[in-house]
């Protein structure tokens, strides 16, 4: 994997958590139309929560965007967020779909989440593994 191609899913990875929160704070109702097919009725607020932690998710993938070159080690912190919400959208689609409130976008998007943040982590886990140990021949900068 090139360095190229870490800072594009890098970046794919920030705009989608910067959608997210947006959507959700600007627009809740479109989210909830969205996934559950009605309005928003939200009277705890998880659902902001839900877009605060997306965009605690957007800001730390921008800072290892920013600073993985030097320190690999961000890669892990990324791997590491991806892992920790690999499970909580199959329970939200699960609690969701149980009382009969998901589309058929909400569905396949909350399902399809799950396993791609799995391999998401182990990109870049595999990225921490082969930068941490100096750059390669391919990846040298020109001199």
């Amino acid at each position: 994997m090139s360095r190229r191609t870490v800072k594009l899913v890098l970046l794919a990875l920030i705009t989608l958590d910067v959608i997210f929160p947006l959507v959700i704070f600007l627009s809740p109702d479109t989210w909830t139309q969205l996934l559950h097919g009605g309005p928003a009725a939200d009277p705890l607020g998880l659902l902001h929560r839900l877009g605060a932690g997306w965009a605690a998710f957007a800001l730390w993938m921008t800072v290892a965007y920013v600073r993985w070159e030097r320190d690999p080690g961000w890669l892990m912190v990324v791997a590491g967020i991806r892992w920790t919400e690999s499970w909580a959208d199959w329970v939200y689609w699960g609690y969701a779909h149980h009382a009969g409130h998901t589309t058929l976008f909400g569905t396949v998007s909350l399902l399809a989440a799950s396993p791609t943040n799995v391999l998401l982590g182990f990109f870049f886990y595999r990225a921490y593994l082969r930068y941490s140990r100096g750059p390669r021949p391919a990846d040298a900068p020109p001199s």
